[in-house]
């Protein structure tokens, strides 16, 4: 039979004989729990909590588990066994983000070994690869003999598949040949082995995709070199001696066409993987607001969100945006970047001004229908792996977003606010022209800023609850036609009134005339149109024939610090939402469990959103309800206190707040997830109160006020336009203090009670 052979920089690689597995993919619902998750920059790692992946059935390779780049799954089998047993669990961690943790035990290996014998520590860290060292001890008093094995596979699957998008049809797995073609003893085999005595051994994963690119997993083993090689299988025959230790490991980088997919530089050596990575994290640390209290409770939780912005920071050409979440989201997205982007201007403003430059750079440009394309639109979401390559799904990048346009004008001006950046001001300023003429263009026929699907492979919905179920009326039944949703309308207001004072600031007096003067009508239309006067609430949207969308929903809430709503409107919507068909204690359900379509499990029928919490949280302190966002914020913060890493996750179930019972966690929800980490950094904002107003060298403080959880908070190093000023704030029965204990710049402190 002829063998096709394919070349690449040297190297020799022929079709394995077989395909990949389709039954092996599955939704990411379907993946074990618990699981440890690392992540750095364009990588990240999901385990099972023995540090493995997958199994030796096809049902746990089938979990979603995994090392992904460039949303391409590079491994999807990694297991650890002794004497083709599997290890007994000590203990195991991933708390620092990108670095795991885990510890293990040998079980019963016939009647040599009793088990609790053998000690086994894993330690896996990423950094442009995979690393993984393990020190294998024993603690008898006898020499010890068994077999150490760990397994690789690697199906090179898109992400979308793995998430349950089925294909027609697929690229083909590769097998590395040695450098003689007639040495080719295992037609099956991956391996490929240096023929020097003693030379380090290769393990090569291979894979050719439908669009030519050659995808590979390269492992180098180091320490202790396998003694066997058997297909995917690297086997080590020890011997120890009593309370010997031995050390063996290995490097996986992701490859493309035989470069490097990461774009981060991977190091040789796990302790150098581990080094880069603590160096990298502490200088961005250094450079951030540092938030402390005297609480150790909440000292934790900040604590961890700080180090997950840190975590989610993914570079896209020369700059670096947050990630939406891992594991389904770990990319660019406009919205939940921009929206986090905001979040954290508190802690990092530099995060803001490169997520503006990096969506400005993939601006739209044409009108295309696939894409849902529009010349000043901002995008939705970019993916990088083998469907969008080969356009099977439209991400390449997708703009089947209603609200990240608004949303980034809003960032701009919020940005510009905090920093008096006049360069990135002036740089983006076409951009914000840009961005603004798609909204007008888009309000033309109604007044009002909609959606409806354009692209066969896009979102049936495009505001932040993009499921397809999630827009119903009051009986619980979809909404048709094109949808205009209500915080649509106040990001497209605010927008208007910030870009206008920037209009004015930089002579444009007819775009400042123009733009207040559209801002006041909309508030006109959209406080009669809205409006639900039996419910005295806002419709969750308009349908396609213009008709409310009358369900009870947390969207309204969005409005309430936008200016939008007439301020009886604006108390009402409050009132509204803190009613115990939405409050369920944790937090504010996303839809009325009076509704008939309501179900506590659902995505955006009766979950809990923490980054939506936030923004209603900041809403009810812009109306001077103090004591109603501390409520939520202290609701928001006990639910985090319950997580893991107590670290808030994407979305929490809807279930009601009892005395006895814990928040019912969502199964698949995101964590770390950009919104929902920078939702502790608005909550602090909304404590704090603080209204920067850098290009007026201005910062005030309005009526701080501390939970009653909180004695006393401070911020370090916090940088409003080049001034650097720590804050401490210090709370005394029901009032609260602020004092400015160090200040580096001159910019004038307002504190008004």
């Amino acid at each position: 039979m002829t063998v096709e052979i394919i070349e690449l920089d040297g190297r020799k690689f022929a079709p394995a004989d077989h395909h990949p597995i389709p039954e092996w993919i599955s939704v990411l619902s379907e993946r074990p729990q618990p699981i440890l998750t690392l992540k750095d920059d364009d990588l990240f790692l999901l385990t099972d909590t023995f540090g493995n992946i997958g199994g030796s059935s096809d049902e746990g390779r089938s979990s979603g588990l995994g090392l992904f780049c460039n949303d391409t799954r590079f491994l999807n089998r990694l297991e650890l066994q002794l004497d083709g047993r599997p290890p007994i669990l000590l203990s195991s961690t991933a708390e620092k983000g990108f670095v795991m943790s885990v510890l293990c035990t040998n079980p019963r290996l016939d009647d040599r070994i009793p088990a609790e014998t053998i000690g086994i520590k894993r330690e896996l860290v990423l950094n442009g690869g995979l690393f993984e060292e393990i020190e294998i001890a024993n603690y008898s008093t006898e020499p010890v003999e068994f077999e150490l094995s760990l397994s690789f596979g690697a199906d090179f699957i898109d992400l979308f598949e793995v998430r349950g998008f089925l294909r027609n049809q697929r690229g083909a797995l590769l097998r590395r040949l040695p450098s003689e073609p007639h040495e080719i003893e295992d037609m099956e085999s991956f391996v490929a082995v240096d023929e020097a005595e003693h030379s380090p051994i290769e393990l090569t994963l291979a894979y050719q995709g439908l669009d030519g690119t050659i995808l590979e997993s390269r492992i180098d083993f180091v320490h202790h070199q396998p003694d066997i090689l058997k297909g995917y299988t690297a086997l080590w025959q020890l011997r120890l001696q009593p309370h010997e230790k031995q050390k063996l490991g290995y490097r996986l980088q992701p490859l493309s066409n035989g470069r490097p997919v990461s774009k981060v530089s991977a190091p040789i050596t796990l302790s150098q993987a581990k080094a880069a990575e603590f160096a990298e994290e502490q200088h961005w640390q250094q450079q951030v607001t540092q938030i402390r209290s005297d609480k150790n409770t909440f000292n934790r939780v900040v604590e961890r969100a700080e180090q997950d912005v840190y975590l989610l920071r993914q570079t896209f050409g020369k700059n670096k945006a947050l990630s939406a979440g891992v594991p389904w989201f770990s990319t660019l997205f406009g919205r939940d970047s921009i929206i986090a982007a905001s979040q954290t201007l508190l802690l990092d403003p530099q995060i803001a001004r490169e997520t503006l430059t990096i969506l400005a750079h993939y601006q739209g440009k044409v009108d295309d229908e696939w894409r849902e394309e529009q010349p000043g639109k901002i995008l939705h979401e970019i993916r990088f792996g083998e469907m969008a390559r080969c356009l099977e799904i439209p991400h390449t990048p997708y703009y089947g977003t209603v609200d990240a346009t608004p949303l980034w004008l809003m960032l701009y001006a919020e940005y510009f606010s905090w920093t008096a950046d006049y360069e990135t001001l002036d740089r983006l300023w076409n951009n914000a022209l840009a961005a603004m003429e798609w909204v007008d263009r888009n309000l033309k026929e109604t007044g009002y800023l909609s959606y409806q699907r354009k692209s066969k492979r896009g979102l049936d919905n495009q505001g932040w609850k993009d499921s397809g179920n999630c827009i119903v009326d009051r009986k619980g039944k979809l909404a048709q036609g094109a949808i205009t949703l209500c915080e649509v309308q106040g990001y497209v207001y605010s927008a208007k009134v910030r870009l206008s004072q920037i209009a004015r600031m930089k002579k444009r007096i007819d775009l400042a005339d123009r733009w207040e003067e559209e801002a006041r009508d909309l508030k006109v239309r959209f406080n009669r149109d809205f409006w639900m006067e039996d419910q005295d609430f806002c419709a969750l949207a308009l349908d396609g024939d213009g008709n409310p969308v009358d369900s009870i929903t947390s969207n309204p809430g969005h409005c309430l610090q936008l200016g939008i709503f007439t301020p009886e409107k604006a108390y009402s919507v409050a009132e509204r939402l803190r009613a115990p068909d939405m409050f369920n204690g944790w937090g504010i359900r996303t839809l009325s469990s009076l509704s008939p379509a309501y179900n506590p499990m659902g995505y955006h029928v009766g979950s809990v959103w923490p980054h939506d919490n936030a923004l209603i949280a900041i809403g009810l302190r812009s109306l001077g309800l103090i004591d109603q966002a501390l409520e939520l914020c202290k609701g928001l913060l006990d639910m985090t206190r319950h997580q893991p890493y107590q670290r808030p996750p994407e979305l929490f179930c809807g279930y009601d707040r009892t005395e006895d019972n814990e928040p019912v966690q969502y199964p698949v929800a995101c964590t770390p997830q950009a919104w929902a980490t920078g939702s502790i950094f608005q909550l602090v904002h909304m404590i704090v109160n603080l209204v920067p107003d850098a290009p007026g060298n201005c910062l005030r403080v309005i009526d701080p006020a501390l939970p009653e959880s909180i004695n006393y908070l401070a911020l370090k190093n916090l940088r409003v336009g080049p001034t650097l000023l720590d804050l401490e704030f210090e709370r005394s029965g029901s009032s609260t203090s602020c004092r400015v204990s160090r200040k580096r710049g001159n910019l004038r402190v307002v504190i008004e009670a």
